[in-house]
C-alpha cells in the first residue's frame, strides 16, 4: 500500500478527473483490503459516531446498498433521502440544503441529474460531498469496475476494454476518462452520433499520452471488439429518458448488442462487464413492456453472454459496496 504519500481526508469524489492514477489505484487497492477483512470477519468500524447523507433523486439498488452497508461496516449512521422526501432545488437551493447537512453530517451523496448539482453540493457543504451517479459521470462505478479487473487479470496497465452503446453519457465518459489515465486501452464502439462528446476526448487523449493508453473512436463492432480483454455495454436508455427515445436506441443500436459472436471476437480471455440493471431478459416490467412494442427479447446483450462464465457482473455488482467504503474511509480519514 502506498497510503503513506497519499491522504485524501477533506477530498470530495466527484469525477476522476479530479484524481491522479496513483490515487485512483490507492482507492482500489484500498478497496482490496477493506474486501479482504469483511470475507474473513475482520471488524473496521473505525468510523463510529460519524452519520452520512444519502440525496437520491435517481432511485438505486446497486449504489443505495452500497452505501449503506458499507457505512455499518464502518461503523457509520446513514440518513437515506429518497426523491420523494429531498427538497434539494424545490423549496430549498442547492447551496443552502448543502449548508445544513454539512452541519449535521460528515459526508454526503449525491445520486441524481446534473454534475453541476453535485459540484455545487461539494461547494457548499464543508465536508466531503461523493457522486452516486450524475448524468455526466458516473466515478464510484469505475473503482468497482478496476477492482473487478484487476482482480481477474492481475493488473490493469495494458489491458483493453471496448465500450458499447451510447457513449456519450457518465458511463462512456467515465470509462474513457478512467481507462486514459490507468493506461488501458479504451474503444467507443458505436455509431457516430453516440461517440462522447469532443472536448472530452480530446482531454482524456491528454491523459492517455501520460500513460500510454490509446482511445479510438469506431462504428465497426468487429474491428472495435477484436481482441479486446473487456466487452463492456449499459442499457440503451437511461433513467429519466423520454419514451420517445427507445425506438430509435433500438433502431441505432442493434448493431451493437454484445453477443456471442461478439465475445468469440474479442478472444476466449475476454470478460463481460456491464453496470446493471441489464434487459438480458423478459422478466423486468419496463423489458416486457418495450418488448410488447419493439419485438426484442434481449437488448443491449444477449441472456447467453449475460450468464456466460465470462460475465463478472455479479462480482463487479458487489464491488461497488467494497469500493464505496473505501471512499467514504479516505475521504473521512478512517
Amino acid at each position: 500500500m502506498h497510503s503513506g504519500t497519499i491522504n485524501l481526508k477533506g477530498r470530495s469524489f466527484l469525477t476522476l478527473k479530479d484524481f491522479t492514477p496513483e490515487e485512483i489505484l490507492y482507492l482500489v487497492d484500498l478497496a482490496a483490503e477493506y474486501k479482504d477483512k469483511k470475507k474473513n470477519g475482520i471488524l473496521h468500524d473505525t468510523l463510529r459516531g460519524k452519520n452520512i447523507a444519502l440525496i437520491f433523486e435517481k432511485t438505486s439498488t446497486r449504489t443505495r446498498c452500497s452505501f449503506e452497508v458499507a457505512a455499518h461496516d464502518l461503523g457509520m449512521g446513514a440518513t437515506y433521502l429518497d426523491p420523494s422526501v429531498s427538497q434539494i432545488g424545490k423549496k430549498e437551493s442547492i447551496a443552502d440544503t448543502a449548508r445544513v447537512l454539512g452541519r449535521m453530517y460528515e459526508g454526503i451523496e449525491y445520486r441524481g441529474y446534473a454534475q453541476s448539482i453535485v459540484e455545487e453540493l461539494a461547494r457548499n457543504a464543508g465536508v466531503p460531498v461523493w457522486n452516486g451517479l450524475t448524468n455526466e459521470y458516473h466515478p464510484t462505478q469505475m473503482l468497482a469496475d478496476m477492482l473487478t479487473l484487476k482482480e481477474h487479470f492481475g493488473h490493469l496497465d495494458g489491458l483493453r476494454l471496448t465500450y458499447m452503446g451510447d457513449a456519450r453519457y457518465n458511463m462512456g465518459n467515465s470509462l474513457m476518462i478512467v481507462c486514459a489515465k490507468l493506461g488501458i486501452h479504451f474503444t467507443a464502439c458505436t455509431a457516430e452520433q453516440y461517440f462522447p462528446d469532443e472536448a472530452l476526448v480530446a482531454q482524456c487523449r491528454e491523459y492517455a499520452a501520460q500513460s500510454g493508453a490509446t482511445i479510438t473512436l469506431t462504428q465497426d463492432a468487429m474491428a472495435g471488439t477484436k481482441g479486446a480483454d473487456v466487452i463492456y455495454t449499459d442499457v440503451w436508455v437511461s433513467m429519466g429518458e423520454p419514451e420517445e427515445v427507445w425506438e430509435e436506441r433500438i433502431r441505432t443500436l442493434s448493431p451493437y448488442k454484445v453477443t456471442r459472436q461478439i465475445m468469440d471476437n474479442a478472444g476466449e480471455k475476454s470478460v463481460f462487464l456491464h453496470c446493471l440493471p441489464a434487459y438480458h431478459d423478459l422478466k423486468t416490467t419496463v423489458g416486457r413492456e418495450q418488448s410488447s412494442k419493439y419485438g426484442f427479447t434481449e437488448l443491449e446483450v444477449t441472456d447467453e453472454v449475460f450468464e456466460s462464465a465470462q460475465s463478472l457482473v455479479f462480482e463487479e455488482a458487489e464491488n461497488r459496496m467494497h469500493t464505496i467504503k473505501a471512499v467514504i474511509a479516505a475521504t473521512l480519514g478512517a
